[in-house]
């Protein structure tokens, strides 16, 4: 995502005067439930795991939660880039690609094959 995208969301935000109204328990109880709603497009999907005839809902409710994890980022003055990079940096020390690779056992349960 790049800023520019990052500041219209913002931009948005601000132009409403919502920003009043994005508190991190707020923001966050927002990003579960559009993430229930991203969830909900795959409910009752029997074997069509990826619902490739609800890709236009997909779009949206994932949209929908990157737009308030922006929002959250900005309430906790997160700079997203960097807690990304972060994640990324832990994730590659738990999951190192000699353990992980084509396997999905968590971290805690991985083994030299």
């Amino acid at each position: 995502m790049t800023q520019d995208t990052i500041n219209k969301i913002l931009q948005f935000r601000d132009d409403r005067n919502w920003r009043q109204f994005h508190n991190p328990k707020d923001l966050a109880i927002s990003i579960s439930l559009e993430a229930a709603e991203l969830l909900e497009v795959f409910q009752w999907s029997a074997e069509d795991v990826k619902c490739t005839e609800k890709m236009d809902k997909i779009r949206e409710e994932l949209a929908d939660v990157i737009n308030y994890c922006v929002l959250m980022a900005d309430a906790c003055d997160l700079d997203l880039d960097e807690i990304v990079q972060a994640k990324i940096k832990r994730n590659n020390e738990k999951y190192p690609v000699e353990l992980a690779k084509d396997s999905k056992e968590k971290y805690d349960q991985l083994k030299l094959r």
